[in-house]
């Protein structure tokens, strides 16, 4: 997308803004990512992201599921059995962030190349 930056109308600069800053509110942080990008490779436990994302706590990995879930990114199965046994999985909305994730991807991995080499 490439923006005309001199015959531009009036308000088209917060018309592009204000989708944007929604769509950071909701996937800001340092986990919410992670655990979208864990959950995109099919249904986990709480306890196989917790040991799939290094350095999350369970406290923090709850919050951000929930959060996830209260977005409709995100659904959380709950089975009937003894123990019982909760599953996460991405929603069919929660998918429609695949684009997003692999142009964050592969623009990053330019960026470490580009600054540092890697």
């Amino acid at each position: 997308m490439k923006v005309n930056t001199v015959d531009h109308p009036p308000g088209e600069c917060l018309k592009m803004i204000l989708p944007v800053r929604d769509a950071l509110e909701i996937l800001s942080g340092k986990w919410k990512l992670p655990i979208i990008i864990a959950l995109s490779y099919g249904k986990r436990r709480f306890s196989e992201m917790a040991k799939e994302i290094p350095k999350i706590t369970d406290k923090m990995l709850s919050k951000e599921l929930r959060e996830l879930e209260a977005n409709q990114l995100v659904k959380r199965t709950v089975y009937d059995s003894v123990p019982v046994v909760v599953e996460y999985s991405m929603t069919e909305y929660g998918h429609s962030l695949e684009k997003v994730i692999k142009e964050l991807h592969t623009w990053g991995s330019e960026h470490r190349k580009r600054i540092i080499g890697k």
